[in-house]
């Protein structure tokens, strides 16, 4: 097994047809017919069941520019940044449609699943333009499996245990499908659940925690999906997809707040489902076209209670949140290479998304009225591939973006308040991109890139009052950054080498100004704070032995943002250094070992209250794994992960579970 660390496996269709890979839901952001983003990487589902990832951030810490994190305060959230980028800057899909919440876009990164997952890819600072708005910093596409035989599936089956032996959690994934002539279908669903992660043993108790078993840390998720496909020709492909995924959380407490300034706080339900469809069409022998249809909901509950036991709820620090979220879309992409040596790309996206909110308040039980947001975002693209020579390859793309906002509530008060009809306003914003793609040889290909991408500030950002800390600011417009990258790769027998200089600016950053209203200090978002980051990032892979292969991947980034609010403002969540290093080997036909380590420098986070930046330590970890093949269809597998229960933490005050080992097992046919 060797890591494809970067832009580094060849997305041909027939390599990809044999491991499963839906293609119909693969973003296009290449300049080669067949290939990876320009840039950018992917990352299989072997890749993630090797190195037992099984949520979506812990995946995309072996990606280099790619780094998991932590919110810290009392959502603790799973993050991923890409090259400094955080959520709000990168797009995550699922099969090519755009999974967004729209409120507030807090996406949990550990809510995703992977199991069921055929690959990841992933664009870094280059996204394409045509796969629609909103990817100022990259992008991420989870593309589901797809049948390759006319009757297979897949049982797995996993236990995990905290430091002290004692069971913490299970994960089951199973999967059946066939692929005929014609039409292949398929039935997927993944189940997991931790019952609590468990500190270090170097953990020393505080007020809030007395150590062991982390307070608040159990979890559950499951997803499901369902895909049926018609292929009438070697060309067409037709498919209806449905995608649900379930799960609830508690949040544990900030070690470092006084136990009177806790919030206890916990996620009773985080549902989202999706019904699409995906097409392909060949249209004459230089032509095609692609749609997308959509239709999304999400429900999320938030309740915060009084105690930590999570049972009363009597005072003004409790309530019950509620949002009940909608949106559908589509969109259409015309490609045709009629012109020689050039290929010409357009796409129209269009999505509405419909945003319910209330809230029970206590004391008083009382119910809000719902509030709505209703939004319309369209983004209008084109690309042309000047294919100058076999070897190199010019891109330019071009696209606008508008939002319409069409009603945008919320309730002033309690049982007393009234409804508030906030002043719309819309916005647009403009993008441009270019990159040059030069195949110098048969494995080896440079390249240099320059895109100019915004994102539009959500609803949360512009009309939440931060429970009455805020002033809403209608007028709030996209944020912008322009990101360059040159890079290159080449394979040299059994090794490769790839590798990229990185540079990213930005304006119109978004952030909290302290304003006066009616006599009263608040803040406001305001288009106030810039930024730049910049980096290199090389990864190598390399067979030393018949037996043995080994690789890794090191990233450097350094990130700054300035605000003239704020004169020591640290850029959070992503730290200076960070290390990937893995082995893979064989010493039987049936026994494979793969020791690895992660690393990574220190890193700022936030307080509970957002008024000082705090910095974390560094952390390196030892993990271990080993899987033996019992039969052609069987495995058994076991590992360890944190193998020397290092106490470490990604945000302050939330420390990382101490050792974990594994257990799993998995049958196909």
């Amino acid at each position: 097994m060797a890591l494809a660390s970067g832009g580094a496996l060849a997305a041909d269709a027939t390599v990809n047809a044999a491991a499963g890979v839906f293609t119909l839901g693969q973003i296009n952001v290449s300049a080669q017919a067949a290939g990876q983003p320009i840039g950018g990487s992917s990352l299989s589902g072997e890749e993630m069941r090797a190195f037992n990832k099984p949520t979506l951030d812990q995946a995309m810490d072996l990606i280099p520019g790619v780094v998991s994190s932590a919110t810290g305060g009392q959502r603790n959230e799973r993050l991923v940044y890409i090259r400094g980028f955080d959520r709000y800057h990168i797009p995550v899909m699922m099969d090519g449609v755009r999974i967004y919440l729209p409120a507030d876009n807090r996406l949990d990164f550990g809510r995703f699943l992977t199991p069921d997952l055929s690959e990841i890819q992933v664009s870094k600072g280059y996204a394409s333009v045509l796969d629609g708005p909103g990817a100022m910093g990259g992008a991420i596409n989870l593309v589901t499996r797809k049948p390759t035989r006319d009757a297979e599936a897949e049982l797995r089956t996993g236990l995990s245990f905290d430091n002290q032996g004692a069971l913490a959690g299970y994960t089951t994934y199973g999967m059946a499908g066939t692929r005929q002539e014609r039409f292949y279908l398929q039935a997927s669903g993944t189940k997991t659940e931790t019952t609590h992660s468990r500190l270090s043993e170097s953990f020393k108790p505080v007020a809030s925690e007395n150590g062991g078993n982390r307070d608040n840390s159990q979890t559950a998720d499951w997803s499901m999906n369902l895909k049926a496909g018609f292929t009438p020709n070697d060309t067409n492909e037709y498919s209806i997809n449905f995608q649900k995924q379930s799960g609830k959380k508690s949040a544990p407490l900030n070690i470092n707040d006084a136990v009177a300034n806790q919030r206890y706080w916990s996620w009773p339900y985080w549902d989202l489902q999706s019904v699409y469809w995906l097409s392909n069409t060949r249209l004459g022998s230089a032509s095609y076209a692609k749609t997308k249809l959509y239709y999304n909901t999400f429900q999320n509950g938030l309740y915060s209670f009084d105690d930590p036991a999570l049972t009363r709820q009597a005072t003004s620090r409790s309530f019950r949140s509620y949002y009940d979220d909608k949106a559908y879309g589509g969109s259409v992409e015309l490609g045709t290479d009629l012109i020689p040596m050039n290929t010409l790309k357009g796409a129209l996206h269009f999505r509405r998304d419909d945003h319910k909110e209330w809230q029970r308040l206590y004391p008083g039980n009382f119910l809000e009225p719902k509030q709505r947001d209703l939004e319309d975002t369209w983004s209008v693209a084109l690309e042309n591939s000047f294919h100058a020579t076999e070897a190199l390859d010019v891109v330019l793309g071009v696209s606008h973006d508008w939002r319409r906002l069409h009603e945008a509530q919320d309730w002033n008060g309690t049982a007393t308040g009234a409804m508030i009809d906030y002043r719309r306003a819309d916005s647009n914003a403009t993008n441009g991109q270019g990159a040059v793609v030069y195949r110098f040889s048969q494995t080896g290909e440079a390249h240099a890139s320059v895109s100019a991408r915004s994102r539009f500030p959500s609803i949360f950002e512009r009309f939440s009052t931060r429970f009455n800390g805020a002033a809403s600011n209608p007028d709030l417009r996209p944020e912008k950054a322009i990101n360059y990258e040159i890079g290159a790769s080449e394979r040299f027998g059994s090794t490769r080498i790839e590798g990229a200089l990185f540079l990213s600016r930005l304006r119109d950053v978004i952030a909290n100004a302290p304003i006066v209203v009616n006599g009263q200090s608040t803040t406001q978002s305001r288009n106030m704070a810039s930024g730049l980051y910049r980096g290199f990032e090389v990864a190598a892979t390399t067979g030393l032995t018949p037996t043995l292969d080994v690789g890794g991947n090191y990233t450097l980034t350094i990130r700054s943002l300035s605000d003239p609010s704020i004169p020591n403002m640290k850029a959070v969540g992503t730290p200076n250094h960070k290390l990937f290093l893995h082995a893979d080997w064989r010493p039987t036909e049936q026994l494979s070992v793969a020791p690895s380590v992660e690393a990574a420098s220190g890193r700022y986070s936030q307080s509970t209250a957002g008024t000082v930046f705090l910095g974390n330590g560094g952390y390196v970890l030892a993990n271990l794994q080993a899987s033996y093949d019992l039969t052609a269809s069987a495995q058994l597998s076991a590992g360890v992960r944190n193998l020397f229960d290092a106490n470490y933490s990604l945000a302050d005050g939330f420390p990382e579970p101490g050792r974990t080992m594994f257990v799993t097992a998995r049958y196909s046919f």
